[in-house]
């Protein structure tokens, strides 16, 4: 399966949406092509190396997501503002940087394994009262500034009234991931405009009872570093990327329970390749 190849300082997981600039030629012309067709484009890591507006990427990682363009407008310019939803993952099998103006891939998608399925379901129990704890601690204390989540997700809608027995826990974590959801990530080095406000109230959400799409939604929310990020997305199974998930959330609520935070050098300042 080919695809275009949109290479970011960024990790783009399943569920999660990512408003993009397009003002680049070679990305209008991937843009265009994507409107066309209806097909996906892919979005990857740049691991080493310049930004998307090189001519030359250093590293890409091997493995990416499927964006689905879901909101687009267009500038008297030609320039475009993008809302581009993750959908799935693949393995990038080879990168052709010749046939087209920018990079066409040769893909495999992967499919979700998810392992130990009991095993999956306590730990993405686990996983949410870790997160809700995250959440709280997020929250700035008198005289602080509170780091915001910024981060857009696919949302479901609520059907009929049918969650008027949920118990009270299950009231909190729909606050809790309602507060995460203030606005959209912007891509690193993509130009990326603020988007609309979208008013997102618990009423609006559900929890996923799928562990495979709350890893992927809860790998996508938590701020932590990019090669982290990348490690949950490759994770092959869901038990894995849960287990995963749950170690990150257990050492960001133990700093952030001491109100200290993971000092991670800037690879641009430093003029190296960051290291995790």
């Amino acid at each position: 399966m080919k695809i275009p190849l949109f290479p970011l300082h960024t990790v783009l997981c399943p569920g999660i949406v990512v408003p993009l600039h397009i003002f680049e030629e070679r990305y209008r012309e991937m843009t265009r092509r994507c409107l066309d067709t209806g097909e996906p484009f892919g979005v990857v890591l740049i691991r080493e190396g310049r930004a998307v507006g090189s001519r030359s990427v250093s590293t890409l990682a091997g493995v990416g997501a499927f964006a689905e363009i879901r909101r687009a407008g267009r500038y008297p310019d030609g320039r475009y503002d993008l809302l581009a939803a993750g959908t799935g993952r693949f393995t990038i099998e080879s990168v052709d940087a010749g046939s087209a103006a920018y990079l066409v891939a040769d893909v495999t998608p992967l499919d979700d394994e998810v392992g130990d399925e009991p095993r999956a379901e306590r730990l993405a129990a686990t996983a949410i009262g870790r997160f809700v704890r995250y959440l709280e601690l997020m929250r700035a204390r008198d005289g602080e500034t509170a780091d915001v989540l910024d981060i857009q997700v696919e949302i479901e809608a609520a059907a009929g009234s049918e969650d008027d027995d949920d118990d009270d826990d299950d009231e909190v974590i729909d606050e809790a991931i309602a507060a995460s959801m203030l606005a959209a990530v912007s891509a690193s080095d993509a130009e990326a405009d603020a988007p609309e406000e979208v008013e997102v109230t618990a009423a609006d959400l559900v929890i996923p009872d799928d562990p495979t799409v709350l890893s992927y939604l809860l790998s996508g929310i938590v701020s932590i570093e990019l090669p982290r990020r990348q490690a949950l997305l490759e994770a092959e199974t869901t038990v894995l990327r849960l287990e995963g998930l749950i170690r990150i959330l257990d050492r960001e609520i133990l700093l952030l329970g001491q109100r200290l935070r993971m000092f991670t050098p800037d690879s641009r300042v430093l003029g190296g390749a960051r290291r995790s």
